[in-house]
C-alpha cells in the first residue's frame, strides 16, 4: 500500500522529501519545481549544488536539477531560461510505494507569466526514484485557443570528486554547436574529456550517455538516458568563468558537470489541446 508524504521545509522552502523502501533518497523543493538532492541507494550525492546558491524567492537555485521553460538560455525575448525555475509550483501527489517514491508538481499560467509569455500552460514534473534510479519527466500541455513554440531542458548539475578524472561517452559523430567558440561542430572521438570552460548542445541525440569517473580505487559510472528531447547540453564553465559566477566557488567547476536533456534546436510546437512529453533517466552502475 501507497503511504502519503507530507510535504517539510529545506531551505527555508516547501520541499518533498522522497525515500523508497530500499534507501534511495531525493528532496524536490516546490520552488521551481527543483531537484535538489539524489541519493541512490547504497550510494553517495549524485547531484551538485553550489554551497554559495541563493534560495531566496524568485532566484534561480545553483544546481540541483533546475526546470527550463519556456526559454533556454537568452535565445528568446525571456529572462535567461524562462521563468519555470522561478516560479512556485503546486505538489499534486508525493507517496512512497511497494519499491519506490514518486512525487508529481505542477506549474499553470497565471497573470504574472502571461504578462511575460501570453499562452496558457500547463506544466507536470513527475519524479521516481527507485534503487540506483532516478526518472524525471516533464509534461508540457497546451491549455489555450492558441498554438505556442518553446524550448525546454532539465538543467542536471552531476557532482564530480575530480573534473580531471571524468570523461563522458556516446557523443561519437553528434553534431553540436560551440557555444563557447561560436561555431557548428562534429564529435570526432569516443570520449569527451571536460577540459576550460565547455558548452555544447549536441543534436539528435538517440544513444545512452555514460559519464565516467576514474576514482582512486574505483570507477563511477552514471548511465543517462533520455525520450522526448533531442538535444543534449554539455556545460562546464571552466576556471576563469567560474571564477566570475557570485553563487558559485571559485574552484566549484572542478566538482560538477551538467549533461541536461533538452529540446533547442528544433522548438517544440504544440497547437491548441496538444501536449508533449520529455524525460530524463539517470542509473548508477
Amino acid at each position: 500500500m501507497s503511504k502519503a508524504i507530507p510535504i517539510t521545509q529545506v531551505q527555508g522552502n516547501d520541499a518533498v522529501e522522497l525515500v523508497a523502501p530500499d534507501g534511495a533518497r531525493a528532496t524536490v523543493l516546490l520552488h521551481g519545481g527543483h531537484l535538489l538532492s539524489w541519493v541512490p541507494a547504497g550510494a553517495q550525492e549524485q547531484l551538485y549544488v553550489s554551497p554559495k546558491s541563493s534560495y531566496a524567492p524568485g532566484v534561480a537555485i545553483r544546481g540541483g536539477v533546475p526546470v527550463i521553460f519556456p526559454q533556454f538560455s537568452a535565445t528568446g525575448p525571456l529572462q535567461r531560461h524562462g521563468f519555470a525555475r522561478n516560479q512556485q509550483w503546486q505538489l499534486v501527489m508525493a507517496e512512497t510505494g511497494a519499491d519506490d517514491a514518486l512525487a508529481v508538481l505542477r506549474l499553470t499560467d497565471d497573470a504574472d507569466t502571461r504578462k511575460l509569455w501570453p499562452y496558457a500552460f500547463e506544466l507536470e514534473l513527475s519524479l521516481r526514484i527507485s534503487g540506483r534510479e532516478l526518472q524525471i519527466e516533464l509534461a508540457c500541455e497546451n491549455k489555450g485557443d492558441k498554438a505556442f513554440d518553446f524550448t525546454a531542458a532539465l538543467h542536471s548539475y552531476l557532482r564530480l570528486d575530480d573534473l580531471d578524472a571524468t570523461s563522458v561517452e556516446g557523443l561519437t559523430d553528434l553534431r553540436f554547436w560551440d557555444s563557447v567558440d561560436l561555431v557548428e561542430k562534429v564529435q570526432r572521438v569516443q570520449l569527451l574529456l571536460p577540459s576550460g570552460e565547455l558548452d555544447r548542445i549536441y543534436h539528435r541525440v538517440r544513444d545512452e550517455l555514460v559519464l565516467k569517473e576514474r576514482l582512486a580505487s574505483s570507477e563511477r559510472r552514471l548511465h543517462i538516458s533520455q525520450q522526448g528531447f533531442e538535444d543534449a547540453v554539455l556545460w562546464n564553465p571552466g576556471a576563469a568563468k567560474c571564477a566570475t559566477l557570485a553563487d558559485m566557488p571559485a574552484d566549484g567547476y572542478k566538482q560538477m558537470l551538467c549533461v541536461e536533456a533538452a529540446c533547442i534546436e528544433q522548438p517544440v510546437h504544440l497547437a491548441p489541446g496538444a501536449d508533449w512529453v520529455g524525460m530524463q533517466t539517470l542509473v548508477l552502475a
